[in-house]
């Protein structure tokens, strides 16, 4: 379907800062999709006055990048400029709310007017999901369905929520302009029911753009800030949300300030982790800790330290005492490290989170490895996942399996290596010779009425590679079954 990469692009855009009493991390990489269309905006001290004010967002682009990246650079202008009035109190926050909506929906309508836009050559929309943070309010925006937790108290305190097709309220609205809610997607094609740009969804005569198939208008929230209660806010793209809950990502995240407090460094261990735990969509993620975040802890990092100790001996262990087996490879150690029970696994990412400790180690011991386990290349995000065989059309399979042979004869012959291969080779080819000289001598006998006329014999065929031994990575923390295959319809529609 050309949704997926052969094996996902796994370096990180990432980025940090402080200011207004808090700091920020963020993260994304591209992953298993053909293009990154994830964007992101961050920005402490606003202008027109607001340098007490900060503002935060992610963008989940489909079907292109363009709609995406200029709302990262423009979204937050086209809300200052409305007119609203943004000073801090509670008799501003209609019009904070009223200053967002019309922001929304001013930059949807101006996006409208880009000639690539307007004559169809790019029919791109995005999510977005934003946090713009006043001394006394946090203004929670959603439109589409990434999404925006708040940790509150060591809990989920406030989530926003998706919009999805299927939600009575938008199935209504979708309805009303003349379309239909098919296999949980807006006339069967797009998966959000809110969304800027996606202007072939906006086009419905007598309809306002409120009223469309597709909707720009945000649902905004406000909360009260609570100065010791709200730790952190969490913004991230359906490709984080895709494996992890509200409530395991607060988890994660809060046991990861416990050891670390380098935000870019947690916001990447949480994009590898939703990675490792099957996530096949690109990965973005803003982290904002505020005043009540947690701190590190001494007996945290102590459990920390204790855990990658053990991992790493466990490793080792599975590698020296593989006896006549042969060394195993990354996911049959992955495989029996996941059935034992592990303490202090960190909460929300389990193993998954640990993959590349235990990675770091078993090929420091087995320098000699090939690449390998859940994302070898040549190996589809399905065929990693436990589900659809790779088609014979271009032969990914058959190499994935030459390769995986060649593979298991090195780690099992080791120094002898080249002198196995080559007798090997060299019977192979005695073999092969015999056997057409015999079946030369034998077609001649038969063939003698024939004009005398001598048919070539067919060469050996090869022998069989040994059989590829499963691919997907079984994880300690979650028994959930492997993602299914991609739908039959164009993946870029979000």
């Amino acid at each position: 379907m050309g949704a997926f990469l052969d094996k996902p692009k796994t370096e990180k855009h990432s980025a940090h800062g402080e200011g207004n009493g808090l700091r920020y991390g963020l993260s994304s990489m591209q992953g298993w999709r053909v293009e990154m269309e994830d964007a992101h905006t961050a920005v402490v001290g606003l202008p027109h006055g607001l340098t007490d004010w900060s503002f935060f967002a992610v963008y989940d682009g489909h079907a292109g990048s363009r709609v995406a990246n200029y709302c990262s650079g423009h979204l937050l202008e086209h809300i200052l400029s409305g007119g609203a009035d943004f000073s801090s109190g509670p008799s501003s926050v209609e019009g904070v709310k009223d200053g967002i909506r019309s922001g929304f929906l001013n930059i949807d309508e101006y996006m409208r007017s880009f000639t690539d836009l307007r004559q169809g050559l790019d029919r791109s929309g995005s999510t977005a999901v934003c946090v713009l943070l006043s001394p006394t309010h946090l203004y929670f925006i959603n439109c589409g369905d990434s999404r925006a937790v708040l940790s509150r108290d060591g809990k989920v305190g406030f989530s926003t929520q998706d919009h999805k097709p299927c939600n009575p309220r938008e199935k209504e609205r979708i309805q009303n302009a003349g379309g239909s809610v098919m296999i949980q997607r807006v006339n069967g094609s797009l998966a959000v029911s809110r969304a800027l740009g996606d202007y072939d969804y906006k086009c419905v005569d007598g309809k306002g753009p409120t009223e469309q198939l597709v909707s720009p208008e945000p649902e905004v929230c406000v909360l009260e800030r609570a100065a010791e209660g709200d730790e952190f806010v969490v913004l991230a793209c359906d490709g984080i949300w895709d494996v992890m809950s509200n409530e395991e990502l607060c988890e994660f995240v809060r046991s990861r300030l416990l050891v670390c407090d380098d935000l870019e460094k947690v916001c990447n261990s949480v994009v590898d982790t939703c990675l490792h735990k099957g996530s096949r969509d690109n990965m973005s993620v803003v982290l904002v800790c505020l005043p009540g975040a947690p701190k590190i802890s001494d007996e945290a990092v102590k459990k920390e330290e204790e855990l990658d100790k053990y991992l790493e001996t466990r490793v080792e262990e599975l590698l020296v005492n593989c006896g006549e087996t042969g060394v195993p490879d990354l996911v049959s150690v992955l495989r029996s490290i996941a059935t034992e029970n592990i303490p202090n696994l960190p909460p929300g990412g389990g193993l998954a989170s640990k993959r590349s400790v235990i990675e770091a180690v078993y090929n420091k011991l087995n320098p000699h490895r090939e690449e390998e386990g859940s994302l070898t290349p040549g190996v589809s995000p399905q065929a990693c996942a436990g589900g659809e065989e790779e088609s014979e059309e271009g032969g990914g399979s058959t190499a994935a399996h030459l390769l995986e042979a060649l593979r298991q004869f090195r780690l099992h012959h080791r120094g002898q290596c080249r002198a196995v291969l080559e007798e090997s080779l060299a019977a192979y080819h005695l073999r092969g010779e015999s056997t057409a000289e015999g079946a030369g001598e034998r077609r001649r006998t038969s063939d003698d009425g024939n004009d005398g006329q001598e048919q070539p014999a067919s060469p050996p065929s090869p022998p069989s590679p040994p059989p590829s031994p499963a691919t997907a990575e079984l994880e300690a923390s979650q028994d959930a079954p492997a993602p299914a295959p991609a739908p039959e319809f164009d993946p870029s529609s979000d």
